[in-house]
């Protein structure tokens, strides 16, 4: 959807500066004639515009270079490795997690602890993260760097445009908002700026950070942890649906008369291409194989060497997981249309066991099925997506987030 036209000359101005940052942000080395051959102003018009935004910090000049633009070279800008960064949260059945990254998008602080999460008090969970979160604000500071914000990614339902958790099935939690005991852990930063479901921070991510080219507008991305995740972008666009819920294909049956699922529902995907599922397909015991491979990625850990190794009964598990996921995927590209599928966390690392098996159902089901790729973020999504959509908050509107 088009943004609406700004009415006034404040709102015009903070527009035209919004636009200066995303195509410098965007357009690798561009000058000020580069910008302005890109969003279409006049040289005069940009000049002006990035002398304010180099003012505020928002900007910095890298020295002279080329960018395209007939003429002599013109002095290359840069997004500001100081000032406004973006911090991240991601709160995982096994683990928690905070990054933060500055306007360019890079990790500058990143820090992970294994936590049992699930079936936990929510109390002393969102403490520890809250002690996280201000452990990162006071690094970046030592950096020059200011948190503008907070996303938290966690793995359940959130009301659309709210801090809260509607449903959390692997955490056990339900109608909690996160926002009074993580708002104050970034001080100066106001509140939480944001909680969004981690598949769709994971989509996000693609989108932004996933190094496509061209970028693409339509995808599915899917994603695992405990669970299986999953969002829908359009025209560049997260789907979210009028409550939020969009993307759960982790709960669309694909056996009706199946497994009963924490969420309620019978025969879940979650069920039968979940970690836990693949895990007990393959023999294991999930809560002893938890107990003695605990941390966010070790099961996975041991499902690929396993399958390295030759073993029949993981490799068994994985087909019939990437079967699962093709049945489940098959009403998602029915539906949808979309020019890609994309496999990202969990999923990404075991693509090479899932990926023949997924793409023979969807061929098997379609007439002319979508590419399939694989995110190169991985189970980085979600954390990455949650601190750089503040890092896009601060792109969206500069003149907030001035030095």
């Amino acid at each position: 959807m088009a943004a609406p036209a700004p009415t006034t000359q404040q709102e015009m101005r903070q527009r035209n500066l919004a636009r200066v940052l995303h195509a410098v942000a965007d357009g690798g080395r561009l000058s000020r004639a580069g910008v302005a051959a890109r969003i279409g102003l006049t040289r005069a018009a940009v000049s002006t515009l990035v002398d304010e935004l180099l003012g505020a910090g928002l900007l910095t000049e890298l020295g002279p270079g080329r960018s395209g633009a007939v003429g002599r070279p013109g002095t290359v800008l840069a997004l500001s490795d100081r000032g406004p960064c973006g911090v991240g949260a991601e709160i995982g059945v096994d683990h928690l997690a905070v990054c933060a990254v500055d306007l360019r998008g890079r990790v500058r602080v990143k820090t992970a602890v294994d936590a049992a999460n699930r079936d936990s008090d929510p109390v002393p969970v969102l403490r520890q993260l809250a002690g996280l979160v201000r452990e990162t604000a006071e690094e970046v500071r030592g950096l020059g760097l200011r948190p503008a914000g907070l996303t938290v990614a966690v793995p359940g339902l959130v009301a659309r445009g709210t801090t809260t958790v509607v449903r959390a099935p692997n955490l056990g939690w339900t109608d909690l908002d996160l926002a009074p005991l993580l708002g104050p852990a970034v001080p100066g930063a106001g509140a939480v700026c944001a909680v969004d479901n981690e598949a769709n921070l994971g989509a996000l991510a693609e989108l932004w950070l996933g190094g496509h080219t061209p970028a693409p507008g339509d995808f599915v991305h899917v994603s695992a942890e405990i669970g299986i995740g999953a969002a829908v972008v359009v025209d560049g666009e997260l789907l979210r649906g009028t409550r939020g819920f969009a993307g759960e294909l982790g709960h669309v049956p694909v056996r009706p008369e199946g497994r009963p699922c924490a969420c309620g529902g019978i025969g879940c995907l979650e069920q039968y291409a979940g970690e836990e599922a693949v895990l007990r397909a393959a023999g294991f015991d999930p809560a002893a194989i938890a107990a003695r491979h605990p941390g966010p990625g070790a099961r996975i850990d041991l499902l690929l060497a396993r399958a390295g190794d030759g073993d029949r009964a993981v490799r068994r598990a994985l087909r019939e997981a990437g079967t699962a996921l093709g049945t489940a995927l098959t009403g998602a590209v029915n539906l949808l249309d979309p020019s890609t599928v994309v496999l990202g966390g969990a999923l990404a690392r075991l693509a090479p066991w899932l990926l023949p098996a997924l793409e023979r159902e969807l061929g098997r089901r379609l007439a002319g099925p979508p590419p399939v790729t694989v995110s190169r973020l991985g189970p980085e999504g979600p954390l990455r997506g949650a601190a750089h959509s503040v890092v896009r908050a601060v792109l969206d509107d500069p003149l907030a987030h001035r030095v």
